[in-house]
């Protein structure tokens, strides 16, 4: 099965996938917390709507298990020195006609990418918006990478504005690194990792 390998600098980033009950709980919160607020402002939400902190609580808990169950699809980290600054995410999904029909159907904004080299993945896309239109919506970064059978993607997300700008440089280093990896089962007793080459 294919998933995705990163290599996240421990000085840098501090990984919220596999981190499970109170070690990593902060990191893990603050990462629940900024990707709801960047699709509940993409969606027109109301940020500090009631009932929202116990939903982010809530989706903190289960978010180690459904990452965990995502088997390796999921990546997560957030900023070491503040994690309430910057969370990231990786994903691989299965490139569906579905999923292929609904990229193409994307805010026009999205459409102003630029090309980004990934020396495993190849050359993929980067958009970054810095100064959303709306207000409610924080800053983010996607890149994209379309591997004929799969999607991969990283977001990253900032509350601040103003520091957005500065994060970028680490983010496009953490994209770099990222690859897909798939397991080959030979017998019961036997898995191959083979590695991208």
């Amino acid at each position: 099965m294919p998933r995705l390998q990163a290599d996240a600098p421990a000085d840098r980033w501090v990984p919220v996938t596999g981190s499970l009950g109170l070690r990593g709980r902060r990191h893990r919160k603050a990462a629940i917390r900024m990707l709801l607020a960047q699709t509940g402002g993409a969606a027109g939400a109301t940020p500090g709507r009631p009932g929202g902190g116990v939903f982010a609580w809530m989706l903190s808990q289960a978010a180690p298990f459904l990452i965990r169950k995502a088997d390796g699809r999921i990546l997560a980290w957030v900023w070491k020195d503040d994690p309430e600054l910057l969370v990231t995410m990786a994903q691989l999904q299965e490139a569906t006609p579905q999923l292929r029909t609904a990229r193409a159907m994307m805010p026009i904004e999205y459409d102003d990418t630029e090309d980004f080299r990934n020396p495993h993945l190849g050359v993929g896309e980067r958009l970054i918006v810095a100064m959303p239109e709306s207000p409610d919506t924080p800053p983010f970064a996607t890149y994209t990478w379309d591997t004929g059978t799969h999607f991969v993607t990283l977001t990253a997300v900032s509350p601040d504005r103003s520091r957005f700008g500065t994060l970028t440089g680490p983010v496009d280093a953490l994209a770099r690194t990222l690859r897909v990896v798939d397991d080959l089962t030979i017998d019961e007793s036997t898995t191959l990792r083979l590695d991208p080459h």
